[in-house]
């Protein structure tokens, strides 16, 4: 049997994208490789940093060589001397910092989760659009040139008819590790698992069934979910994420006529295998690597298309943010899990 060749990735080269000033908002471990990428690979020029406190606002700056500093968010979203805000808080503070923005007239990239429910990404959505101002959800893996080729091999149908997708994600921390702070929306459920179930939800849609399994942690946060969804068509995904301890973050997308399975971790750069039932295999491969290797592509991307006047990204619609959000939504609804700021039940 002939078998299709797997198509090349069609993503630019990130340097060659325009130049946009972006802020930072909220100077922490993410904000860090961020900036570390963007500085390395791309053009891009990191123009101030904001933060509650200057003095951490300073330092960032001092670090990276950032030529503003600003000791409030407020500030920092009214900004002159910067386009773009890139909203890198904790989970909760999302919305608010992307509001602040917004408001401000800024374009706006939230790190993900956009908001820590599917009402807080709608109300991001609603006021970028009244604003006219760029906005999405900074779910860096979807911007990967292994992306790219995965988006293209499904829609060509390459797979056939999908039927499955299984993805899961766990990590190790350390105790200290916000992930365990209730206060801070922790748990695995937006850290890792809006990886899997971005995934899920991308290739398969809205589910219309859903059952969820949680097991509590220590500290107050839950500390494992899987789940098993539902969609219209019949097809089905499975998932699991947690923090006791490393997985192998695999990702496979089963279809009728061939099955593509992400090496793990799955949501960073590196390749993937397609195969038929003959035995015979399509194999991609890019450099393995982390959050230096791989964040500057959504920052690029997303310059592109502010540049060309457009206020979000085919890459993660806004669309598909809330429809990732509204199945994180009913699984907390099944297991009873609240975050701070949620004024009523899910």
């Amino acid at each position: 049997m002939v078998h299709p060749s797997l198509p090349a990735s069609r993503v630019k080269e990130p340097r060659d994208a325009p130049v946009l000033r972006w802020g930072i908002m909220g100077p922490g471990w993410i904000a860090e490789r961020f900036t570390e990428s963007v500085q390395a690979h791309t053009g891009q020029v990191i123009a101030a940093v904001g933060s509650r406190s200057l003095e951490r606002s300073k330092a960032f700056a001092d670090t990276f060589g950032v030529p503003a500093a600003y000791g409030s968010y407020e500030e920092l979203a009214c900004a002159p001397d910067i386009d773009i805000v890139y909203v890198c808080t904790p989970h909760n503070f999302h919305h608010g910092a992307a509001v602040l923005a917004v408001d401000a007239g800024k374009h706006v990239l939230v790190e993900k989760p956009i908001g820590v429910n599917a009402g807080q990404a709608r109300d991001i959505a609603r006021r970028a659009g009244t604003a006219g101002v760029f906005a999405a959800e900074a779910m860096w893996s979807f911007f990967l040139p292994k992306f790219d080729v995965i988006r293209q091999v499904l829609d060509d149908g390459i797979l056939g008819t999908v039927t499955t997708v299984f993805a899961e994600y766990g990590e190790h921390f350390q105790a200290s590790h916000r992930i365990f702070d209730a206060k801070l929306a922790g748990g695995p459920l937006l850290d890792l698992g809006t990886y899997p179930l971005a995934l899920i939800t991308e290739v398969l849609g809205s589910p219309t069934g859903l059952h969820a399994f949680g097991q509590p942690h220590e500290s107050g946060v839950n500390a494992q979910v899987s789940a098993v969804l539902q969609f219209a068509d019949g097809s089905q995904a499975m998932t699991n994420t947690q923090l006791h301890n490393f997985t192998p973050a695999t990702a496979t997308i089963v279809g009728t006529k061939a099955t593509l399975t992400i090496d793990g971790p799955f949501n960073m750069p590196g390749g993937f295998e397609v195969r038929f039932p003959d035995g015979n295999r399509l194999r991609y491969d890019e450099p393995a690597g982390a959050h230096f290797e791989g964040l500057h592509y959504e920052a690029a991307a997303v310059a592109r298309a502010v540049a060309s006047g457009e206020t979000q990204v085919p890459q993660r619609p806004l669309a598909a943010s809330i429809r990732t959000l509204e199945a994180a939504d009913e699984i907390r609804r099944q297991l009873g899990i609240t975050f701070p700021g949620e004024d009523r039940p899910l």
